[in-house]
């Protein structure tokens, strides 16, 4: 039978990320394409600890329905904290609980807009982002990154020449690919964008908890004085992405509306992991709890960076990150990148992911590649480190 699907779905491909991943189940293949957590971050007793009580003294809890927009706990210990960083408004938003930062995202675009609508993105961006978006029939615009974030005069551009701009989708901190961090005046300079054109801005900050150098920037949320920021977190990178538990903060009027769309796609977050989460903030001394995450990711990107330094071909750019789960790496423009990842995997074992997988168009000309550091283990880095720097004297020569 020849089945017709729908149309917002029959665009969509497969992410070339888990495609890839495919590979990392051969026999001794290094991957360096996860964009995972660390696995010896995840603090495994404490939530041993905290389900054993749960299911002891109130299981039904974990057990039975609970409110869409979340375990009443959970919102008030998230909206306490995020209002200590100036991201929530108690006056003026609200905040929902999702299943993960993913489906904050892609409820935010399910509610504010229509088949036509225009939105822009950074160009790249993360590609499970990308895909819920495209979901929708948006029309999809991809502005060009400089080092310190999104083109603020291409994005003012873009926008002159949609007929129906409407938002701005932007990972301002350890970006998803680069790891670039949108300086405090484009952050200024996106806000105003959005006040002279009526735009609203999706602010995705997986990462923002792992900065382990350089100084906190405001968050674009923190800015905001006309209702036109959406921010959504996740416990994804700070506590196990596993549990599936994220949130989306917005102005009342837009939260209520994701509260819906939310009822209609999953009633509810699972309550077990958001019982889990809210007893974990509750018990924990986050801000030392952090910086022993920060250690870990600063120690593997240090021993990723310095195997890049001692290894790679000087052909080969690259940049440090301040943060976050990635380094980003970009060959000559006249190499031929979707060949050299293909090349990695198949003869040197080593599994990274093509650039062109984070752009709006697959097709377009890209020769950068994204490596993580938090997945593999210390002797992975070292190893497959040397090994890819050997394969880069090789296809470069």
């Amino acid at each position: 039978m020849k089945y017709a699907f729908s149309e917002n779905v029959s665009a969509l491909q497969p992410s070339a990320i888990r495609e890839i991943l495919k590979f990392t189940g051969m026999p001794g293949v290094i991957s360096f394409a996860a964009g995972s957590p660390a696995p010896e971050a995840f603090p495994t007793e404490t939530i041993r600890e905290i389900s054993a009580e749960l299911f002891a003294k109130d299981p039904i809890l974990a057990l039975q329905y609970n409110i869409t927009e979340g375990y009443p706990k959970l919102r008030d210990l998230l909206k306490a904290r995020m209002a200590e960083q100036n991201c929530f408004d108690p006056a003026v938003d609200d905040l929902i609980i999702t299943s993960g930062a993913q489906q904050a995202n892609e409820l935010s675009c399910k509610v504010m807009l229509n088949r036509g609508d225009t939105m822009f993105c950074e160009s790249p961006s993360f590609i499970g982002s990308l895909n819920a978006f495209r979901s929708y029939g948006v029309d999809l615009v991809g502005v060009p990154m400089e080092r310190d974030g999104m083109d603020l005069n291409a994005l003012e551009d873009a926008i002159r020449k949609s007929a129906h701009p409407k938002l701005v989708y932007v990972i301002p901190n350890f970006q998803n690919p680069t790891g670039r961090v949108m300086s405090l005046e484009k952050r200024k300079g996106l806000y105003d964008l959005a006040c002279k054109y009526d735009l609203i801005i999706l602010e995705d900050n997986p990462y923002g908890d792992l900065r382990f150098a350089g100084e906190p920037v405001a968050s674009i949320k923190s800015m905001d004085t006309e209702g036109r920021v959406i921010y959504s977190g996740t416990f994804s990178k700070i506590l196990a992405p596993g549990l599936r538990v994220g949130y989306a903060i917005a102005p009342a009027e837009i939260a209520s509306k994701i509260t819906v769309c939310k009822q209609v796609s999953d009633v509810h977050t699972n309550i077990w992991a958001q019982a889990i989460c809210a007893e974990f903030l509750e018990r924990t001394d986050m801000p030392q709890y952090l910086e022993g995450l920060r250690d870990i990711y600063r120690h593997k990107c240090g021993l990723m960076a310095d195997g890049i330094r001692e290894h790679f071909s000087p052909k080969i750019q690259w940049e440090m990150p301040e943060g976050g789960l990635f380094i980003w790496c970009t060959l000559p423009e006249d190499a031929d990148m979707p060949a050299f990842c293909k090349t990695a995997v198949e003869q040197y074992k080593i599994a990274v992911v093509p650039g062109n997988a984070f752009l709006v168009d697959e097709s377009a000309p890209t020769s950068s590649i994204r490596l993580n550091f938090s997945t593999p283990s210390d002797e992975q880095i070292v190893r497959g480190v040397e090994i890819l720097g050997k394969m880069t004297h090789d296809f470069l020569a």
